[in-house]
């Protein structure tokens, strides 16, 4: 069963996608926010996804969609390698997460619990990728 928190994120992103594509100014260029979700799954690696977050970041509900490709950027370094034990903590601290701004209102949180998600996910691919002797892409 889905979480209230859950549920609103995922209303919120449906939302967006209904409404016009907006520009913004992201790596010097005009850039709606799908071309920005675009580049950052197009990245190598986890921490060049992160780096493009970083730069593009809206500060509202827009980087919920950010996030998320992050978080898919970055979960293949390491998601299929993780035990059963490790993956229910990825869960935990991903729901941990979620509900850390769940009862304040603005969508600068949704974009804190955006970035808070994908930071998890980009130390669990650190780990993993160290523990397969290899450095950050």
């Amino acid at each position: 069963m889905l979480s209230k928190c859950c549920l609103a994120v995922l209303a919120i992103v449906l939302s967006a996608a209904a409404t016009p594509a907006r520009a913004m100014v992201c790596m010097d260029k005009s850039m709606t926010l799908d071309e920005v979700a675009d580049t950052i799954s197009a990245q190598k690696g986890c921490e060049s996804a992160m780096k493009v977050f970083k730069d593009c970041e809206l500060t509202a509900s827009g980087d919920v969609q950010l996030g998320a490709a992050v978080e898919r950027k970055c979960e293949v370094d390491f998601k299929s390698g993780l035990s059963a034990a490790q993956s229910q903590a990825y869960k935990r601290e991903m729901h941990a997460c979620d509900v850390k701004y769940r009862n304040k209102s603005g969508t600068m949180y949704l974009s804190f619990t955006a970035f808070c998600r994908a930071e998890v996910a980009q130390r669990y691919s650190q780990r993993a990728l160290k523990a397969a002797g290899q450095t950050g892409r």
